[in-house]
Formats: C-alpha cells, sequence, structure tokens
C-alpha cells in the first residue's frame, strides 16, 4: 500500500453527483482495482439533473447572493417572509402563503409535507458559519423523494450571514426567481469481484461522489482506499466467502447508488452474506466507530475485536447515514465503520474537506482493523452473522427511510 496516499490527491477536485468530474473518478477507481489484477466494471444509473440558468433572492427590493436548488422548478414568487427555526404544530400555522426562513440547509420527506400541507409558497435554506471569513454558499437538489407527492415550490440556498439580517431587519418581502433546465442524467458505481469458494459473498461498500463545495477527500475518498486497501491485503488469499466491493456514486444525494445497485441487484442479494459499509477513515483525529444494523451479537464480536487486537472501537446497533441502509433495508445484515472526526478538525461538505486532513498512517492502521475483520468473515465456514433485523432496527429504518415519522 505505498502509494495509497496518491488516491487523494489523484481525485483532490470536486466530483458532484451526475457531472462529468464523478465519472473520471469513477473510472479512476476501476483502473486502481484493475492495476491490482481484479476485474471491474462501471453500471451506470438515473440521476435527476439540472442546469441552472440564473436564481435571484430578492429581500424587500434588495438583492442578496443565493444558489437556487436543483430541481426546483421554474418561475419566480413573491411573498411574505416566515422565519421558522421549528416545523412543530404552532410553527407551521404561521407558513400559509409565506417564503419561509429555515435554519437548515436541506429538509427531509416529512418536514416539506408539513410544509406543503401548512401552505408554504417558497423555501428558503442557509448554509455556512456567520463568522468565517469565506462567503460560500453550497449548492443542494429539491430530492424526489424528499417532494414525493407534494407540488413543488421554489428553493434557494443564502448564506448565514444574510439570513441573520434577514431576521434582524424585519424583512417583510422576499422574491425568489429560478431557471433552469431540468434532465435525467447518470451516475455510476464500480464494481470488482474477488471470487471465493462460495457462491456466496460479502460486499464492501464506500461512496465516492462529492457535495458541490468539497473535494471529498475525507467524506468519502478515505472510504474509497480503504476498499482499495482492503483489496490489495485480501486479493490473494483463498477465501471461502467472495468479495464484491461497490464504490457508489451519488451518495450525498440522499445514496442513490447503493439504492440503484441495490434495486438491479436484488436477485442477488440472498447470496449476499453481510455488507460492510466504509464512511470516513483514516483522519489524523477522530473516534472509530461501528454501526451495525443487523444482531447485536456482531456489535459484541466486533468489540471484542477490538480489544484483541489492541484497536480502540465503539461498537453499537443502528441505522447509518450512509450506504449500508439500502442492504440492510433489503434484509442483508449491515455495517458501517467509520472514524468520525470533529468538524472543527476535518470539516466535510465544504471547501476544507483536502488530502491535507488525512493522515497515512491513521489510514493504514484503519484499513488493517477492516481487512482483518473481512478476512475472519470470508474465510468462516459459515458466516456466522444471522441474516435476522432486529426489530429495532427495522423501526430505524422506517423513520430513516421516511417510511414512518420518527417518534419525537
Amino acid at each position: 500500500m505505498e502509494n495509497i496516499m496518491s488516491i487523494f490527491t489523484d481525485t483532490d477536485f470536486v466530483h458532484r453527483s451526475g457531472t462529468p468530474e464523478e465519472l473520471r473518478v469513477a473510472e479512476y477507481l476501476k483502473a486502481r482495482c484493475e492495476a491490482l489484477g481484479v476485474n471491474a466494471r462501471i453500471e451506470g444509473f438515473r440521476v435527476p439533473m439540472a442546469d441552472i440558468e440564473e436564481a435571484h433572492v430578492y429581500a424587500d427590493g434588495r438583492e442578496i447572493p443565493c444558489r437556487g436548488f436543483f430541481n426546483c422548478g421554474s418561475g419566480s414568487v413573491t411573498a411574505p417572509l416566515c422565519y421558522l427555526p421549528s416545523l412543530d404544530k404552532v410553527s407551521l400555522t404561521r407558513a400559509r402563503d409565506r417564503i419561509v426562513l429555515l435554519d437548515t440547509s436541506g429538509i427531509g420527506f416529512f418536514g416539506y409535507k408539513d410544509l406543503m400541507e401548512a401552505g408554504a409558497v417558497g423555501i428558503l435554506f442557509q448554509y455556512g458559519n456567520a463568522h468565517w471569513p469565506n462567503d460560500d454558499i453550497d449548492e443542494r437538489d429539491l430530492r424526489e423523494h424528499v417532494v414525493g407527492d407534494e407540488r413543488k415550490v421554489l428553493c434557494a440556498m443564502i448564506h448565514t450571514r444574510d439570513a441573520i439580517e434577514l431576521v434582524k431587519n424585519e424583512v417583510k418581502e422576499i422574491t425568489v426567481s429560478i431557471r433552469q433546465n431540468e434532465y435525467d442524467g447518470e451516475s455510476h458505481n464500480v464494481i470488482a469481484e474477488i471470487p471465493g469458494r462460495r457462491d456466496e459473498f460479502i460486499t464492501l461498500s464506500a461512496h465516492y461522489d462529492s457535495t458541490a463545495l468539497s473535494h471529498g477527500s475525507y467524506d468519502n475518498m478515505s472510504g474509497c482506499a480503504g476498499l482499495i486497501g482492503v483489496m490489495e491485503a485480501l486479493k490473494d488469499r483463498e477465501l471461502n466467502y467472495g468479495l464484491r466491493f461497490v464504490f457508489c456514486g451519488s451518495e450525498e444525494r440522499g445514496l442513490l447508488g447503493s439504492k440503484a445497485y441495490a434495486r438491479d441487484h436484488e436477485d442477488e442479494l440472498p447470496k449476499t452474506a453481510l455488507n460492510v459499509n466504509l464512511d470516513m477513515i483514516g483522519t489524523y483525529m477522530g473516534k472509530f466507530i461501528a454501526c451495525v444494523s443487523a444482531e447485536e451479537k456482531l456489535a459484541h464480536y466486533i468489540g471484542y475485536m477490538g480489544s484483541e487486537l489492541g484497536f480502540p472501537i465503539s461498537a453499537k446497533v443502528g441505522v447509518y447515514s450512509s450506504d449500508s441502509t439500502p442492504f440492510a433495508d433489503k434484509g442483508v445484515p449491515a455495517l458501517s465503520f467509520a472514524r468520525l472526526a470533529s468538524g472543527n478538525a476535518a470539516p466535510i461538505h465544504c471547501r476544507y474537506d483536502l488530502p491535507d486532513v488525512m493522515s497515512e498512517k491513521q489510514l493504514l492502521e484503519d484499513i488493517a482493523f477492516i481487512a482483518e475483520f473481512t478476512r475472519r468473515m470470508a474465510e468462516s465456514a459459515v458466516c456466522p452473522v444471522s441474516r435476522e433485523i432486529p426489530e429495532k432496527v427495522k423501526k430505524e429504518l422506517d423513520e430513516y427511510l421516511a417510511r414512518k415519522r420518527k417518534e419525537s
């Protein structure tokens, strides 16, 4: 693994979902697999895309910087401003015929549904820190699974400094105007395989797309480096279970790559003994965790293994917001490994997610632990992890995937 860190310098650019830059990284990862002698292929899947031709936000007639949301439609709307720090029932009574300003940079299915039922006619989101020197404004999309059967309204992102000024100055009227061309685009998963003696296999996953402002070194080329490292460590071993590596596109837009894989490979999921997902590892600082969407015994095993190897790890049962989730939702036992660093040490979804946040020493230690765990599972006579998904995890999956409201 002498050149493992070159992954970060070779992909040191924004590679957002559905763009030529994302495909460039997919082709790069395919070539890295093939350089190790492992066959790899690229599979495309549909993603909604848009080219924004212009976007404007006016506050009492004065224009403020903004980014229009992709796929929220085109047009112009003018209405009174309503700041909603919460979407509780009392606050929602103020939203009718208003453009609402939220404290967040995005919204989920039930939040959007509640705003539409409350009669909101537009949404302003906010991004950034009022005390930081840069004026970056993130680009987001109004996701199809968030809109559901509701109508679309115009949405825009503004900087937190401007959001504060809107409230401070008691701005009365907001205009949001967006013109965009919406179309079907394509994102890609990269799939590589190491065969085993059995017809069954373990799937390892990590996403490689970045957000619009990030170069994505920590989130999540680090996970992709982890997959390459595990591949290199195990490619020449005699394994009982095969290994399938899935580098997922478009995770940052709602796990679209892993959802597409689970949909397109549904007939193979009964042969998938386990999913091991890597999302953000190898930073100088941070706590290593495992979130297990499977039986509690697996969490205990990972904790015991950490103690045995002298590798500190915290393991718990639950649902992790990453590409392990679509596997667990299809009944495949799944877990995510991550080294969770403070946003002050290794921030994500911003301009500071760059190669210099990565530690080669820590990355190699993390890969060694993940490779050893994978080896034990792949060389087992029978994969010891039960295919039963606990009811607690099923409930969390229903809430995470917006099939049920999260209980307050």
